[in-house]
């Protein structure tokens, strides 16, 4: 878990840190479903709740249920981003208008291009030790992206596909200016994870989801793959 600008010490500011980690991590609930993590009462959830309210860090809305009032569901703020790892961002989006403006569109490309095969080394070495399965090696690109500040989880669901969600986007703020920063994204863990495997982006922070999430699962067989098969002429 990142830890957010606070006193580590205090535990007071200990909950709360966790409070806003379970938001960002788990998307919106209640503040009874957050108490019952944290094993703490509704109440004092509720006390950190209105205080980050106060500053701007978290709003609710109210939920119909079928019995009963309507229940308050919690949620951040866009300013609570300035909390969780944020990469030099004003720097980055510097770096990106000067390239532009020496080198155009195409020389910015380049360079995204240069990051993703860098990128692409560096991954590849750190998952070649975690094991030939999917599973493996999904979970510790999962690592990698988390050790760099995405606040990444990985997941099988029910149909046993497998959801890799990154809770964070530490160059938010960049690929706001460059999108390419996303595709290129996408393109590095479709190489990483190798062409036997299927990856889509199923949530994106930049399209207004809270987070970014990505199915992954082995690529369907084409007839091509069996032994034997010969591919169709090109006469």
């Amino acid at each position: 878990m990142a830890l957010m600008a606070s006193n580590p010490v205090d535990p007071d500011a200990r909950t709360g840190e966790r409070i806003l980690y379970l938001l960002k991590t788990k998307g919106p609930q209640t503040a009874s479903a957050l108490a019952q993590r944290l094993r703490l009462t509704a109440m004092a959830v509720r006390q950190h709740l209105y205080r980050f309210r106060e500053e701007g860090l978290v709003k609710f809305s109210n939920e119909r249920r079928p019995v009963g009032r309507p229940a308050q569901i919690w949620r951040l703020t866009e300013r609570a981003a300035t909390r969780f790892p944020e990469s030099h961002a004003e720097l980055t989006l510097e770096m990106i208008s000067a390239i532009r403006a020496a080198f155009g569109e195409e020389g910015l490309n380049k360079l995204l291009k240069e990051r993703t095969r860098r990128q692409l080394r560096d991954y590849s070495e750190k998952i070649r030790g975690a094991g030939s399965g999917l599973l493996e090696r999904v979970r510790a690109l999962s690592e990698i992206r988390s050790a760099q500040g995405y606040m990444a989880e990985c997941t099988v669901r029910s149909d046993g596909t497998i959801l890799l969600a990154e809770n964070n986007c530490p160059i938010c703020v960049a690929a706001e200016s460059c999108q390419g920063l996303c595709r290129e994204e996408l393109s590095l863990f479709r190489e990483v994870l190798g062409k036997k495997t299927s990856v889509e982006r199923t949530d994106h922070i930049l399209a207004g989801a809270r987070r970014c999430a990505y199915v992954i699962c082995p690529a369907p067989a084409t007839a091509f793959d069996h032994p034997g098969t010969r591919a169709p002429s090109q006469n």
